[in-house]
């Protein structure tokens, strides 16, 4: 008989990777970070855990977007009130709050549920290239891109 493991959350280690976003499409770094979030990358993911590692980016100002999406693509936000919706630009966003498009970018990724929210607190973004998690010896990722 065949008898399944089953992963205790005392049993899992976190890794910790640094991701440098400067000329990185906002979509490609998303989807990588989340996979990253989420425990997609070990052999013992498990759906109902929060399995996954931390995940550090830096230069979250210089993410890059396609030309056109630049003025066109909306933030929105309301706040309750009758008329209250606030809409903003990527291109008034990445001056003022950077950390705010990649957030919403793996957020929008991530299971909309209990899990999801536990699993966005291991996403830390800084707009420099300074960080205060060098104690923890972040594993440098490189995405590969092309930009054409």
């Amino acid at each position: 008989m065949f008898k399944t493991s089953i992963v205790k959350q005392k049993d899992l280690k976190q890794k910790w990777y640094l991701i440098n976003a400067q000329g990185i499409r906002l979509g490609r770094l998303a989807t990588k970070v989340a996979g990253l979030i989420m425990g997609k990358n070990k052999v013992n993911k498990t759906n109902n855990l929060n399995n996954g590692d931390n995940v550090v980016v830096v230069n979250a100002g210089k993410v890059d977007i396609y030309k056109n999406k630049f003025q066109k693509k909306m933030y929105r936000t309301h706040s309750g009130y009758i008329g209250r919706l606030n809409e903003r630009t990527f291109a008034d966003l990445i001056k003022t709050n950077p950390e705010r498009i990649i957030n919403n970018a793996v957020k929008g990724m991530l299971p909309q549920n209990k899990l999801g929210k536990m699993l966005i607190k291991n996403l830390y973004i800084y707009p420099q290239e300074l960080h205060p998690h060098s104690a923890q010896k972040p594993e440098q990722i490189n995405i590969k891109y092309n930009n054409k």
